[in-house]
């Protein structure tokens, strides 16, 4: 009873945090709520028995994505307010564009079936006495090798492309062109300047700290100290 309380719970909540990702009007406000979300999920991982995805999605999702999500948002210096100002001129396709995959999802939900042996199988330990961790290595580095691959693919397409966001191209700044270094002659760096035994370089060419003027010692007065006048 007290497993299926925690359950509803942790759905609840689950579901709540979801709804202010997309609803909460600042950005930094909706990737705290998308942290919210990821701990709950990790609860019900718990309740399920899979321990071993609770601790990824905490250490990966919390602790890397949504702190990546989090400077990413606060780097970008996007002008919310300009972005909702066509909210209400796009309302109605994405109305429709809404409608068609909550529509597509009862299609999906209506002819959902679970295997017989499904039942069976859950919450049931992992095969040959093994741990989850290991079970789910062996299944994803084996039978969707593949698929893991690509999904690291993925990842690193977004991490590119949030470099590109955040990329700020200095004007002013100088950089090093190494073909023109390469290219450069010995004429067009060095020059070679015969000077005449004993000529030197003369003193108006040298620029020097001025020396500051020693201000004269004030005059030592008379043994017997001040003289006061009457």
């Amino acid at each position: 009873m007290i497993v299926h309380f925690f359950f509803y719970l942790f759905s609840v909540i689950l579901v709540a945090s979801a709804a202010a990702v997309v609803s909460a009007r600042n950005p930094v406000h909706s990737v705290l709520f998308l942290i919210l979300a990821f701990f709950n999920a990790a609860a019900l991982f718990l309740i399920a028995g899979a321990e071993f995805l609770a601790m990824i999605l905490v250490i990966v999702y919390v602790g890397a994505v949504a702190v990546l999500f989090l400077f990413v948002v606060m780097m970008l210096d996007v002008d919310f307010a300009q972005l909702r100002s066509g909210f209400q001129r796009y309302l109605p396709i994405g109305a429709t564009v809404g409608a068609v995959l909550f529509l597509e999802l009862l299609v999906i939900f209506s002819g959902w079936k679970f295997a017989p042996e499904s039942v069976g199988l859950r919450m049931s330990p992992a095969p040959l006495n093994m741990s989850n961790t290991e079970a789910l290595g062996r299944l994803i580095y084996t039978h969707y090798i593949l698929l893991f691959q690509t999904a690291g693919l993925i990842l690193l397409v977004a991490m590119i492309g949030a470099i590109v966001l955040t990329l700020r191209p200095h004007t002013g700044s100088r950089h090093q062109v190494i073909r023109r270094q390469i290219d450069r002659d010995v004429k067009e760096t060095l020059e070679l300047v015969h000077v005449s035994v004993g000529a030197g370089v003369s003193a108006a060419d040298i620029r020097r700290p001025k020396v500051a003027e020693v201000e004269p010692e004030a005059e030592h007065e008379p043994a017997g100290g001040h003289h006061h006048g009457h």
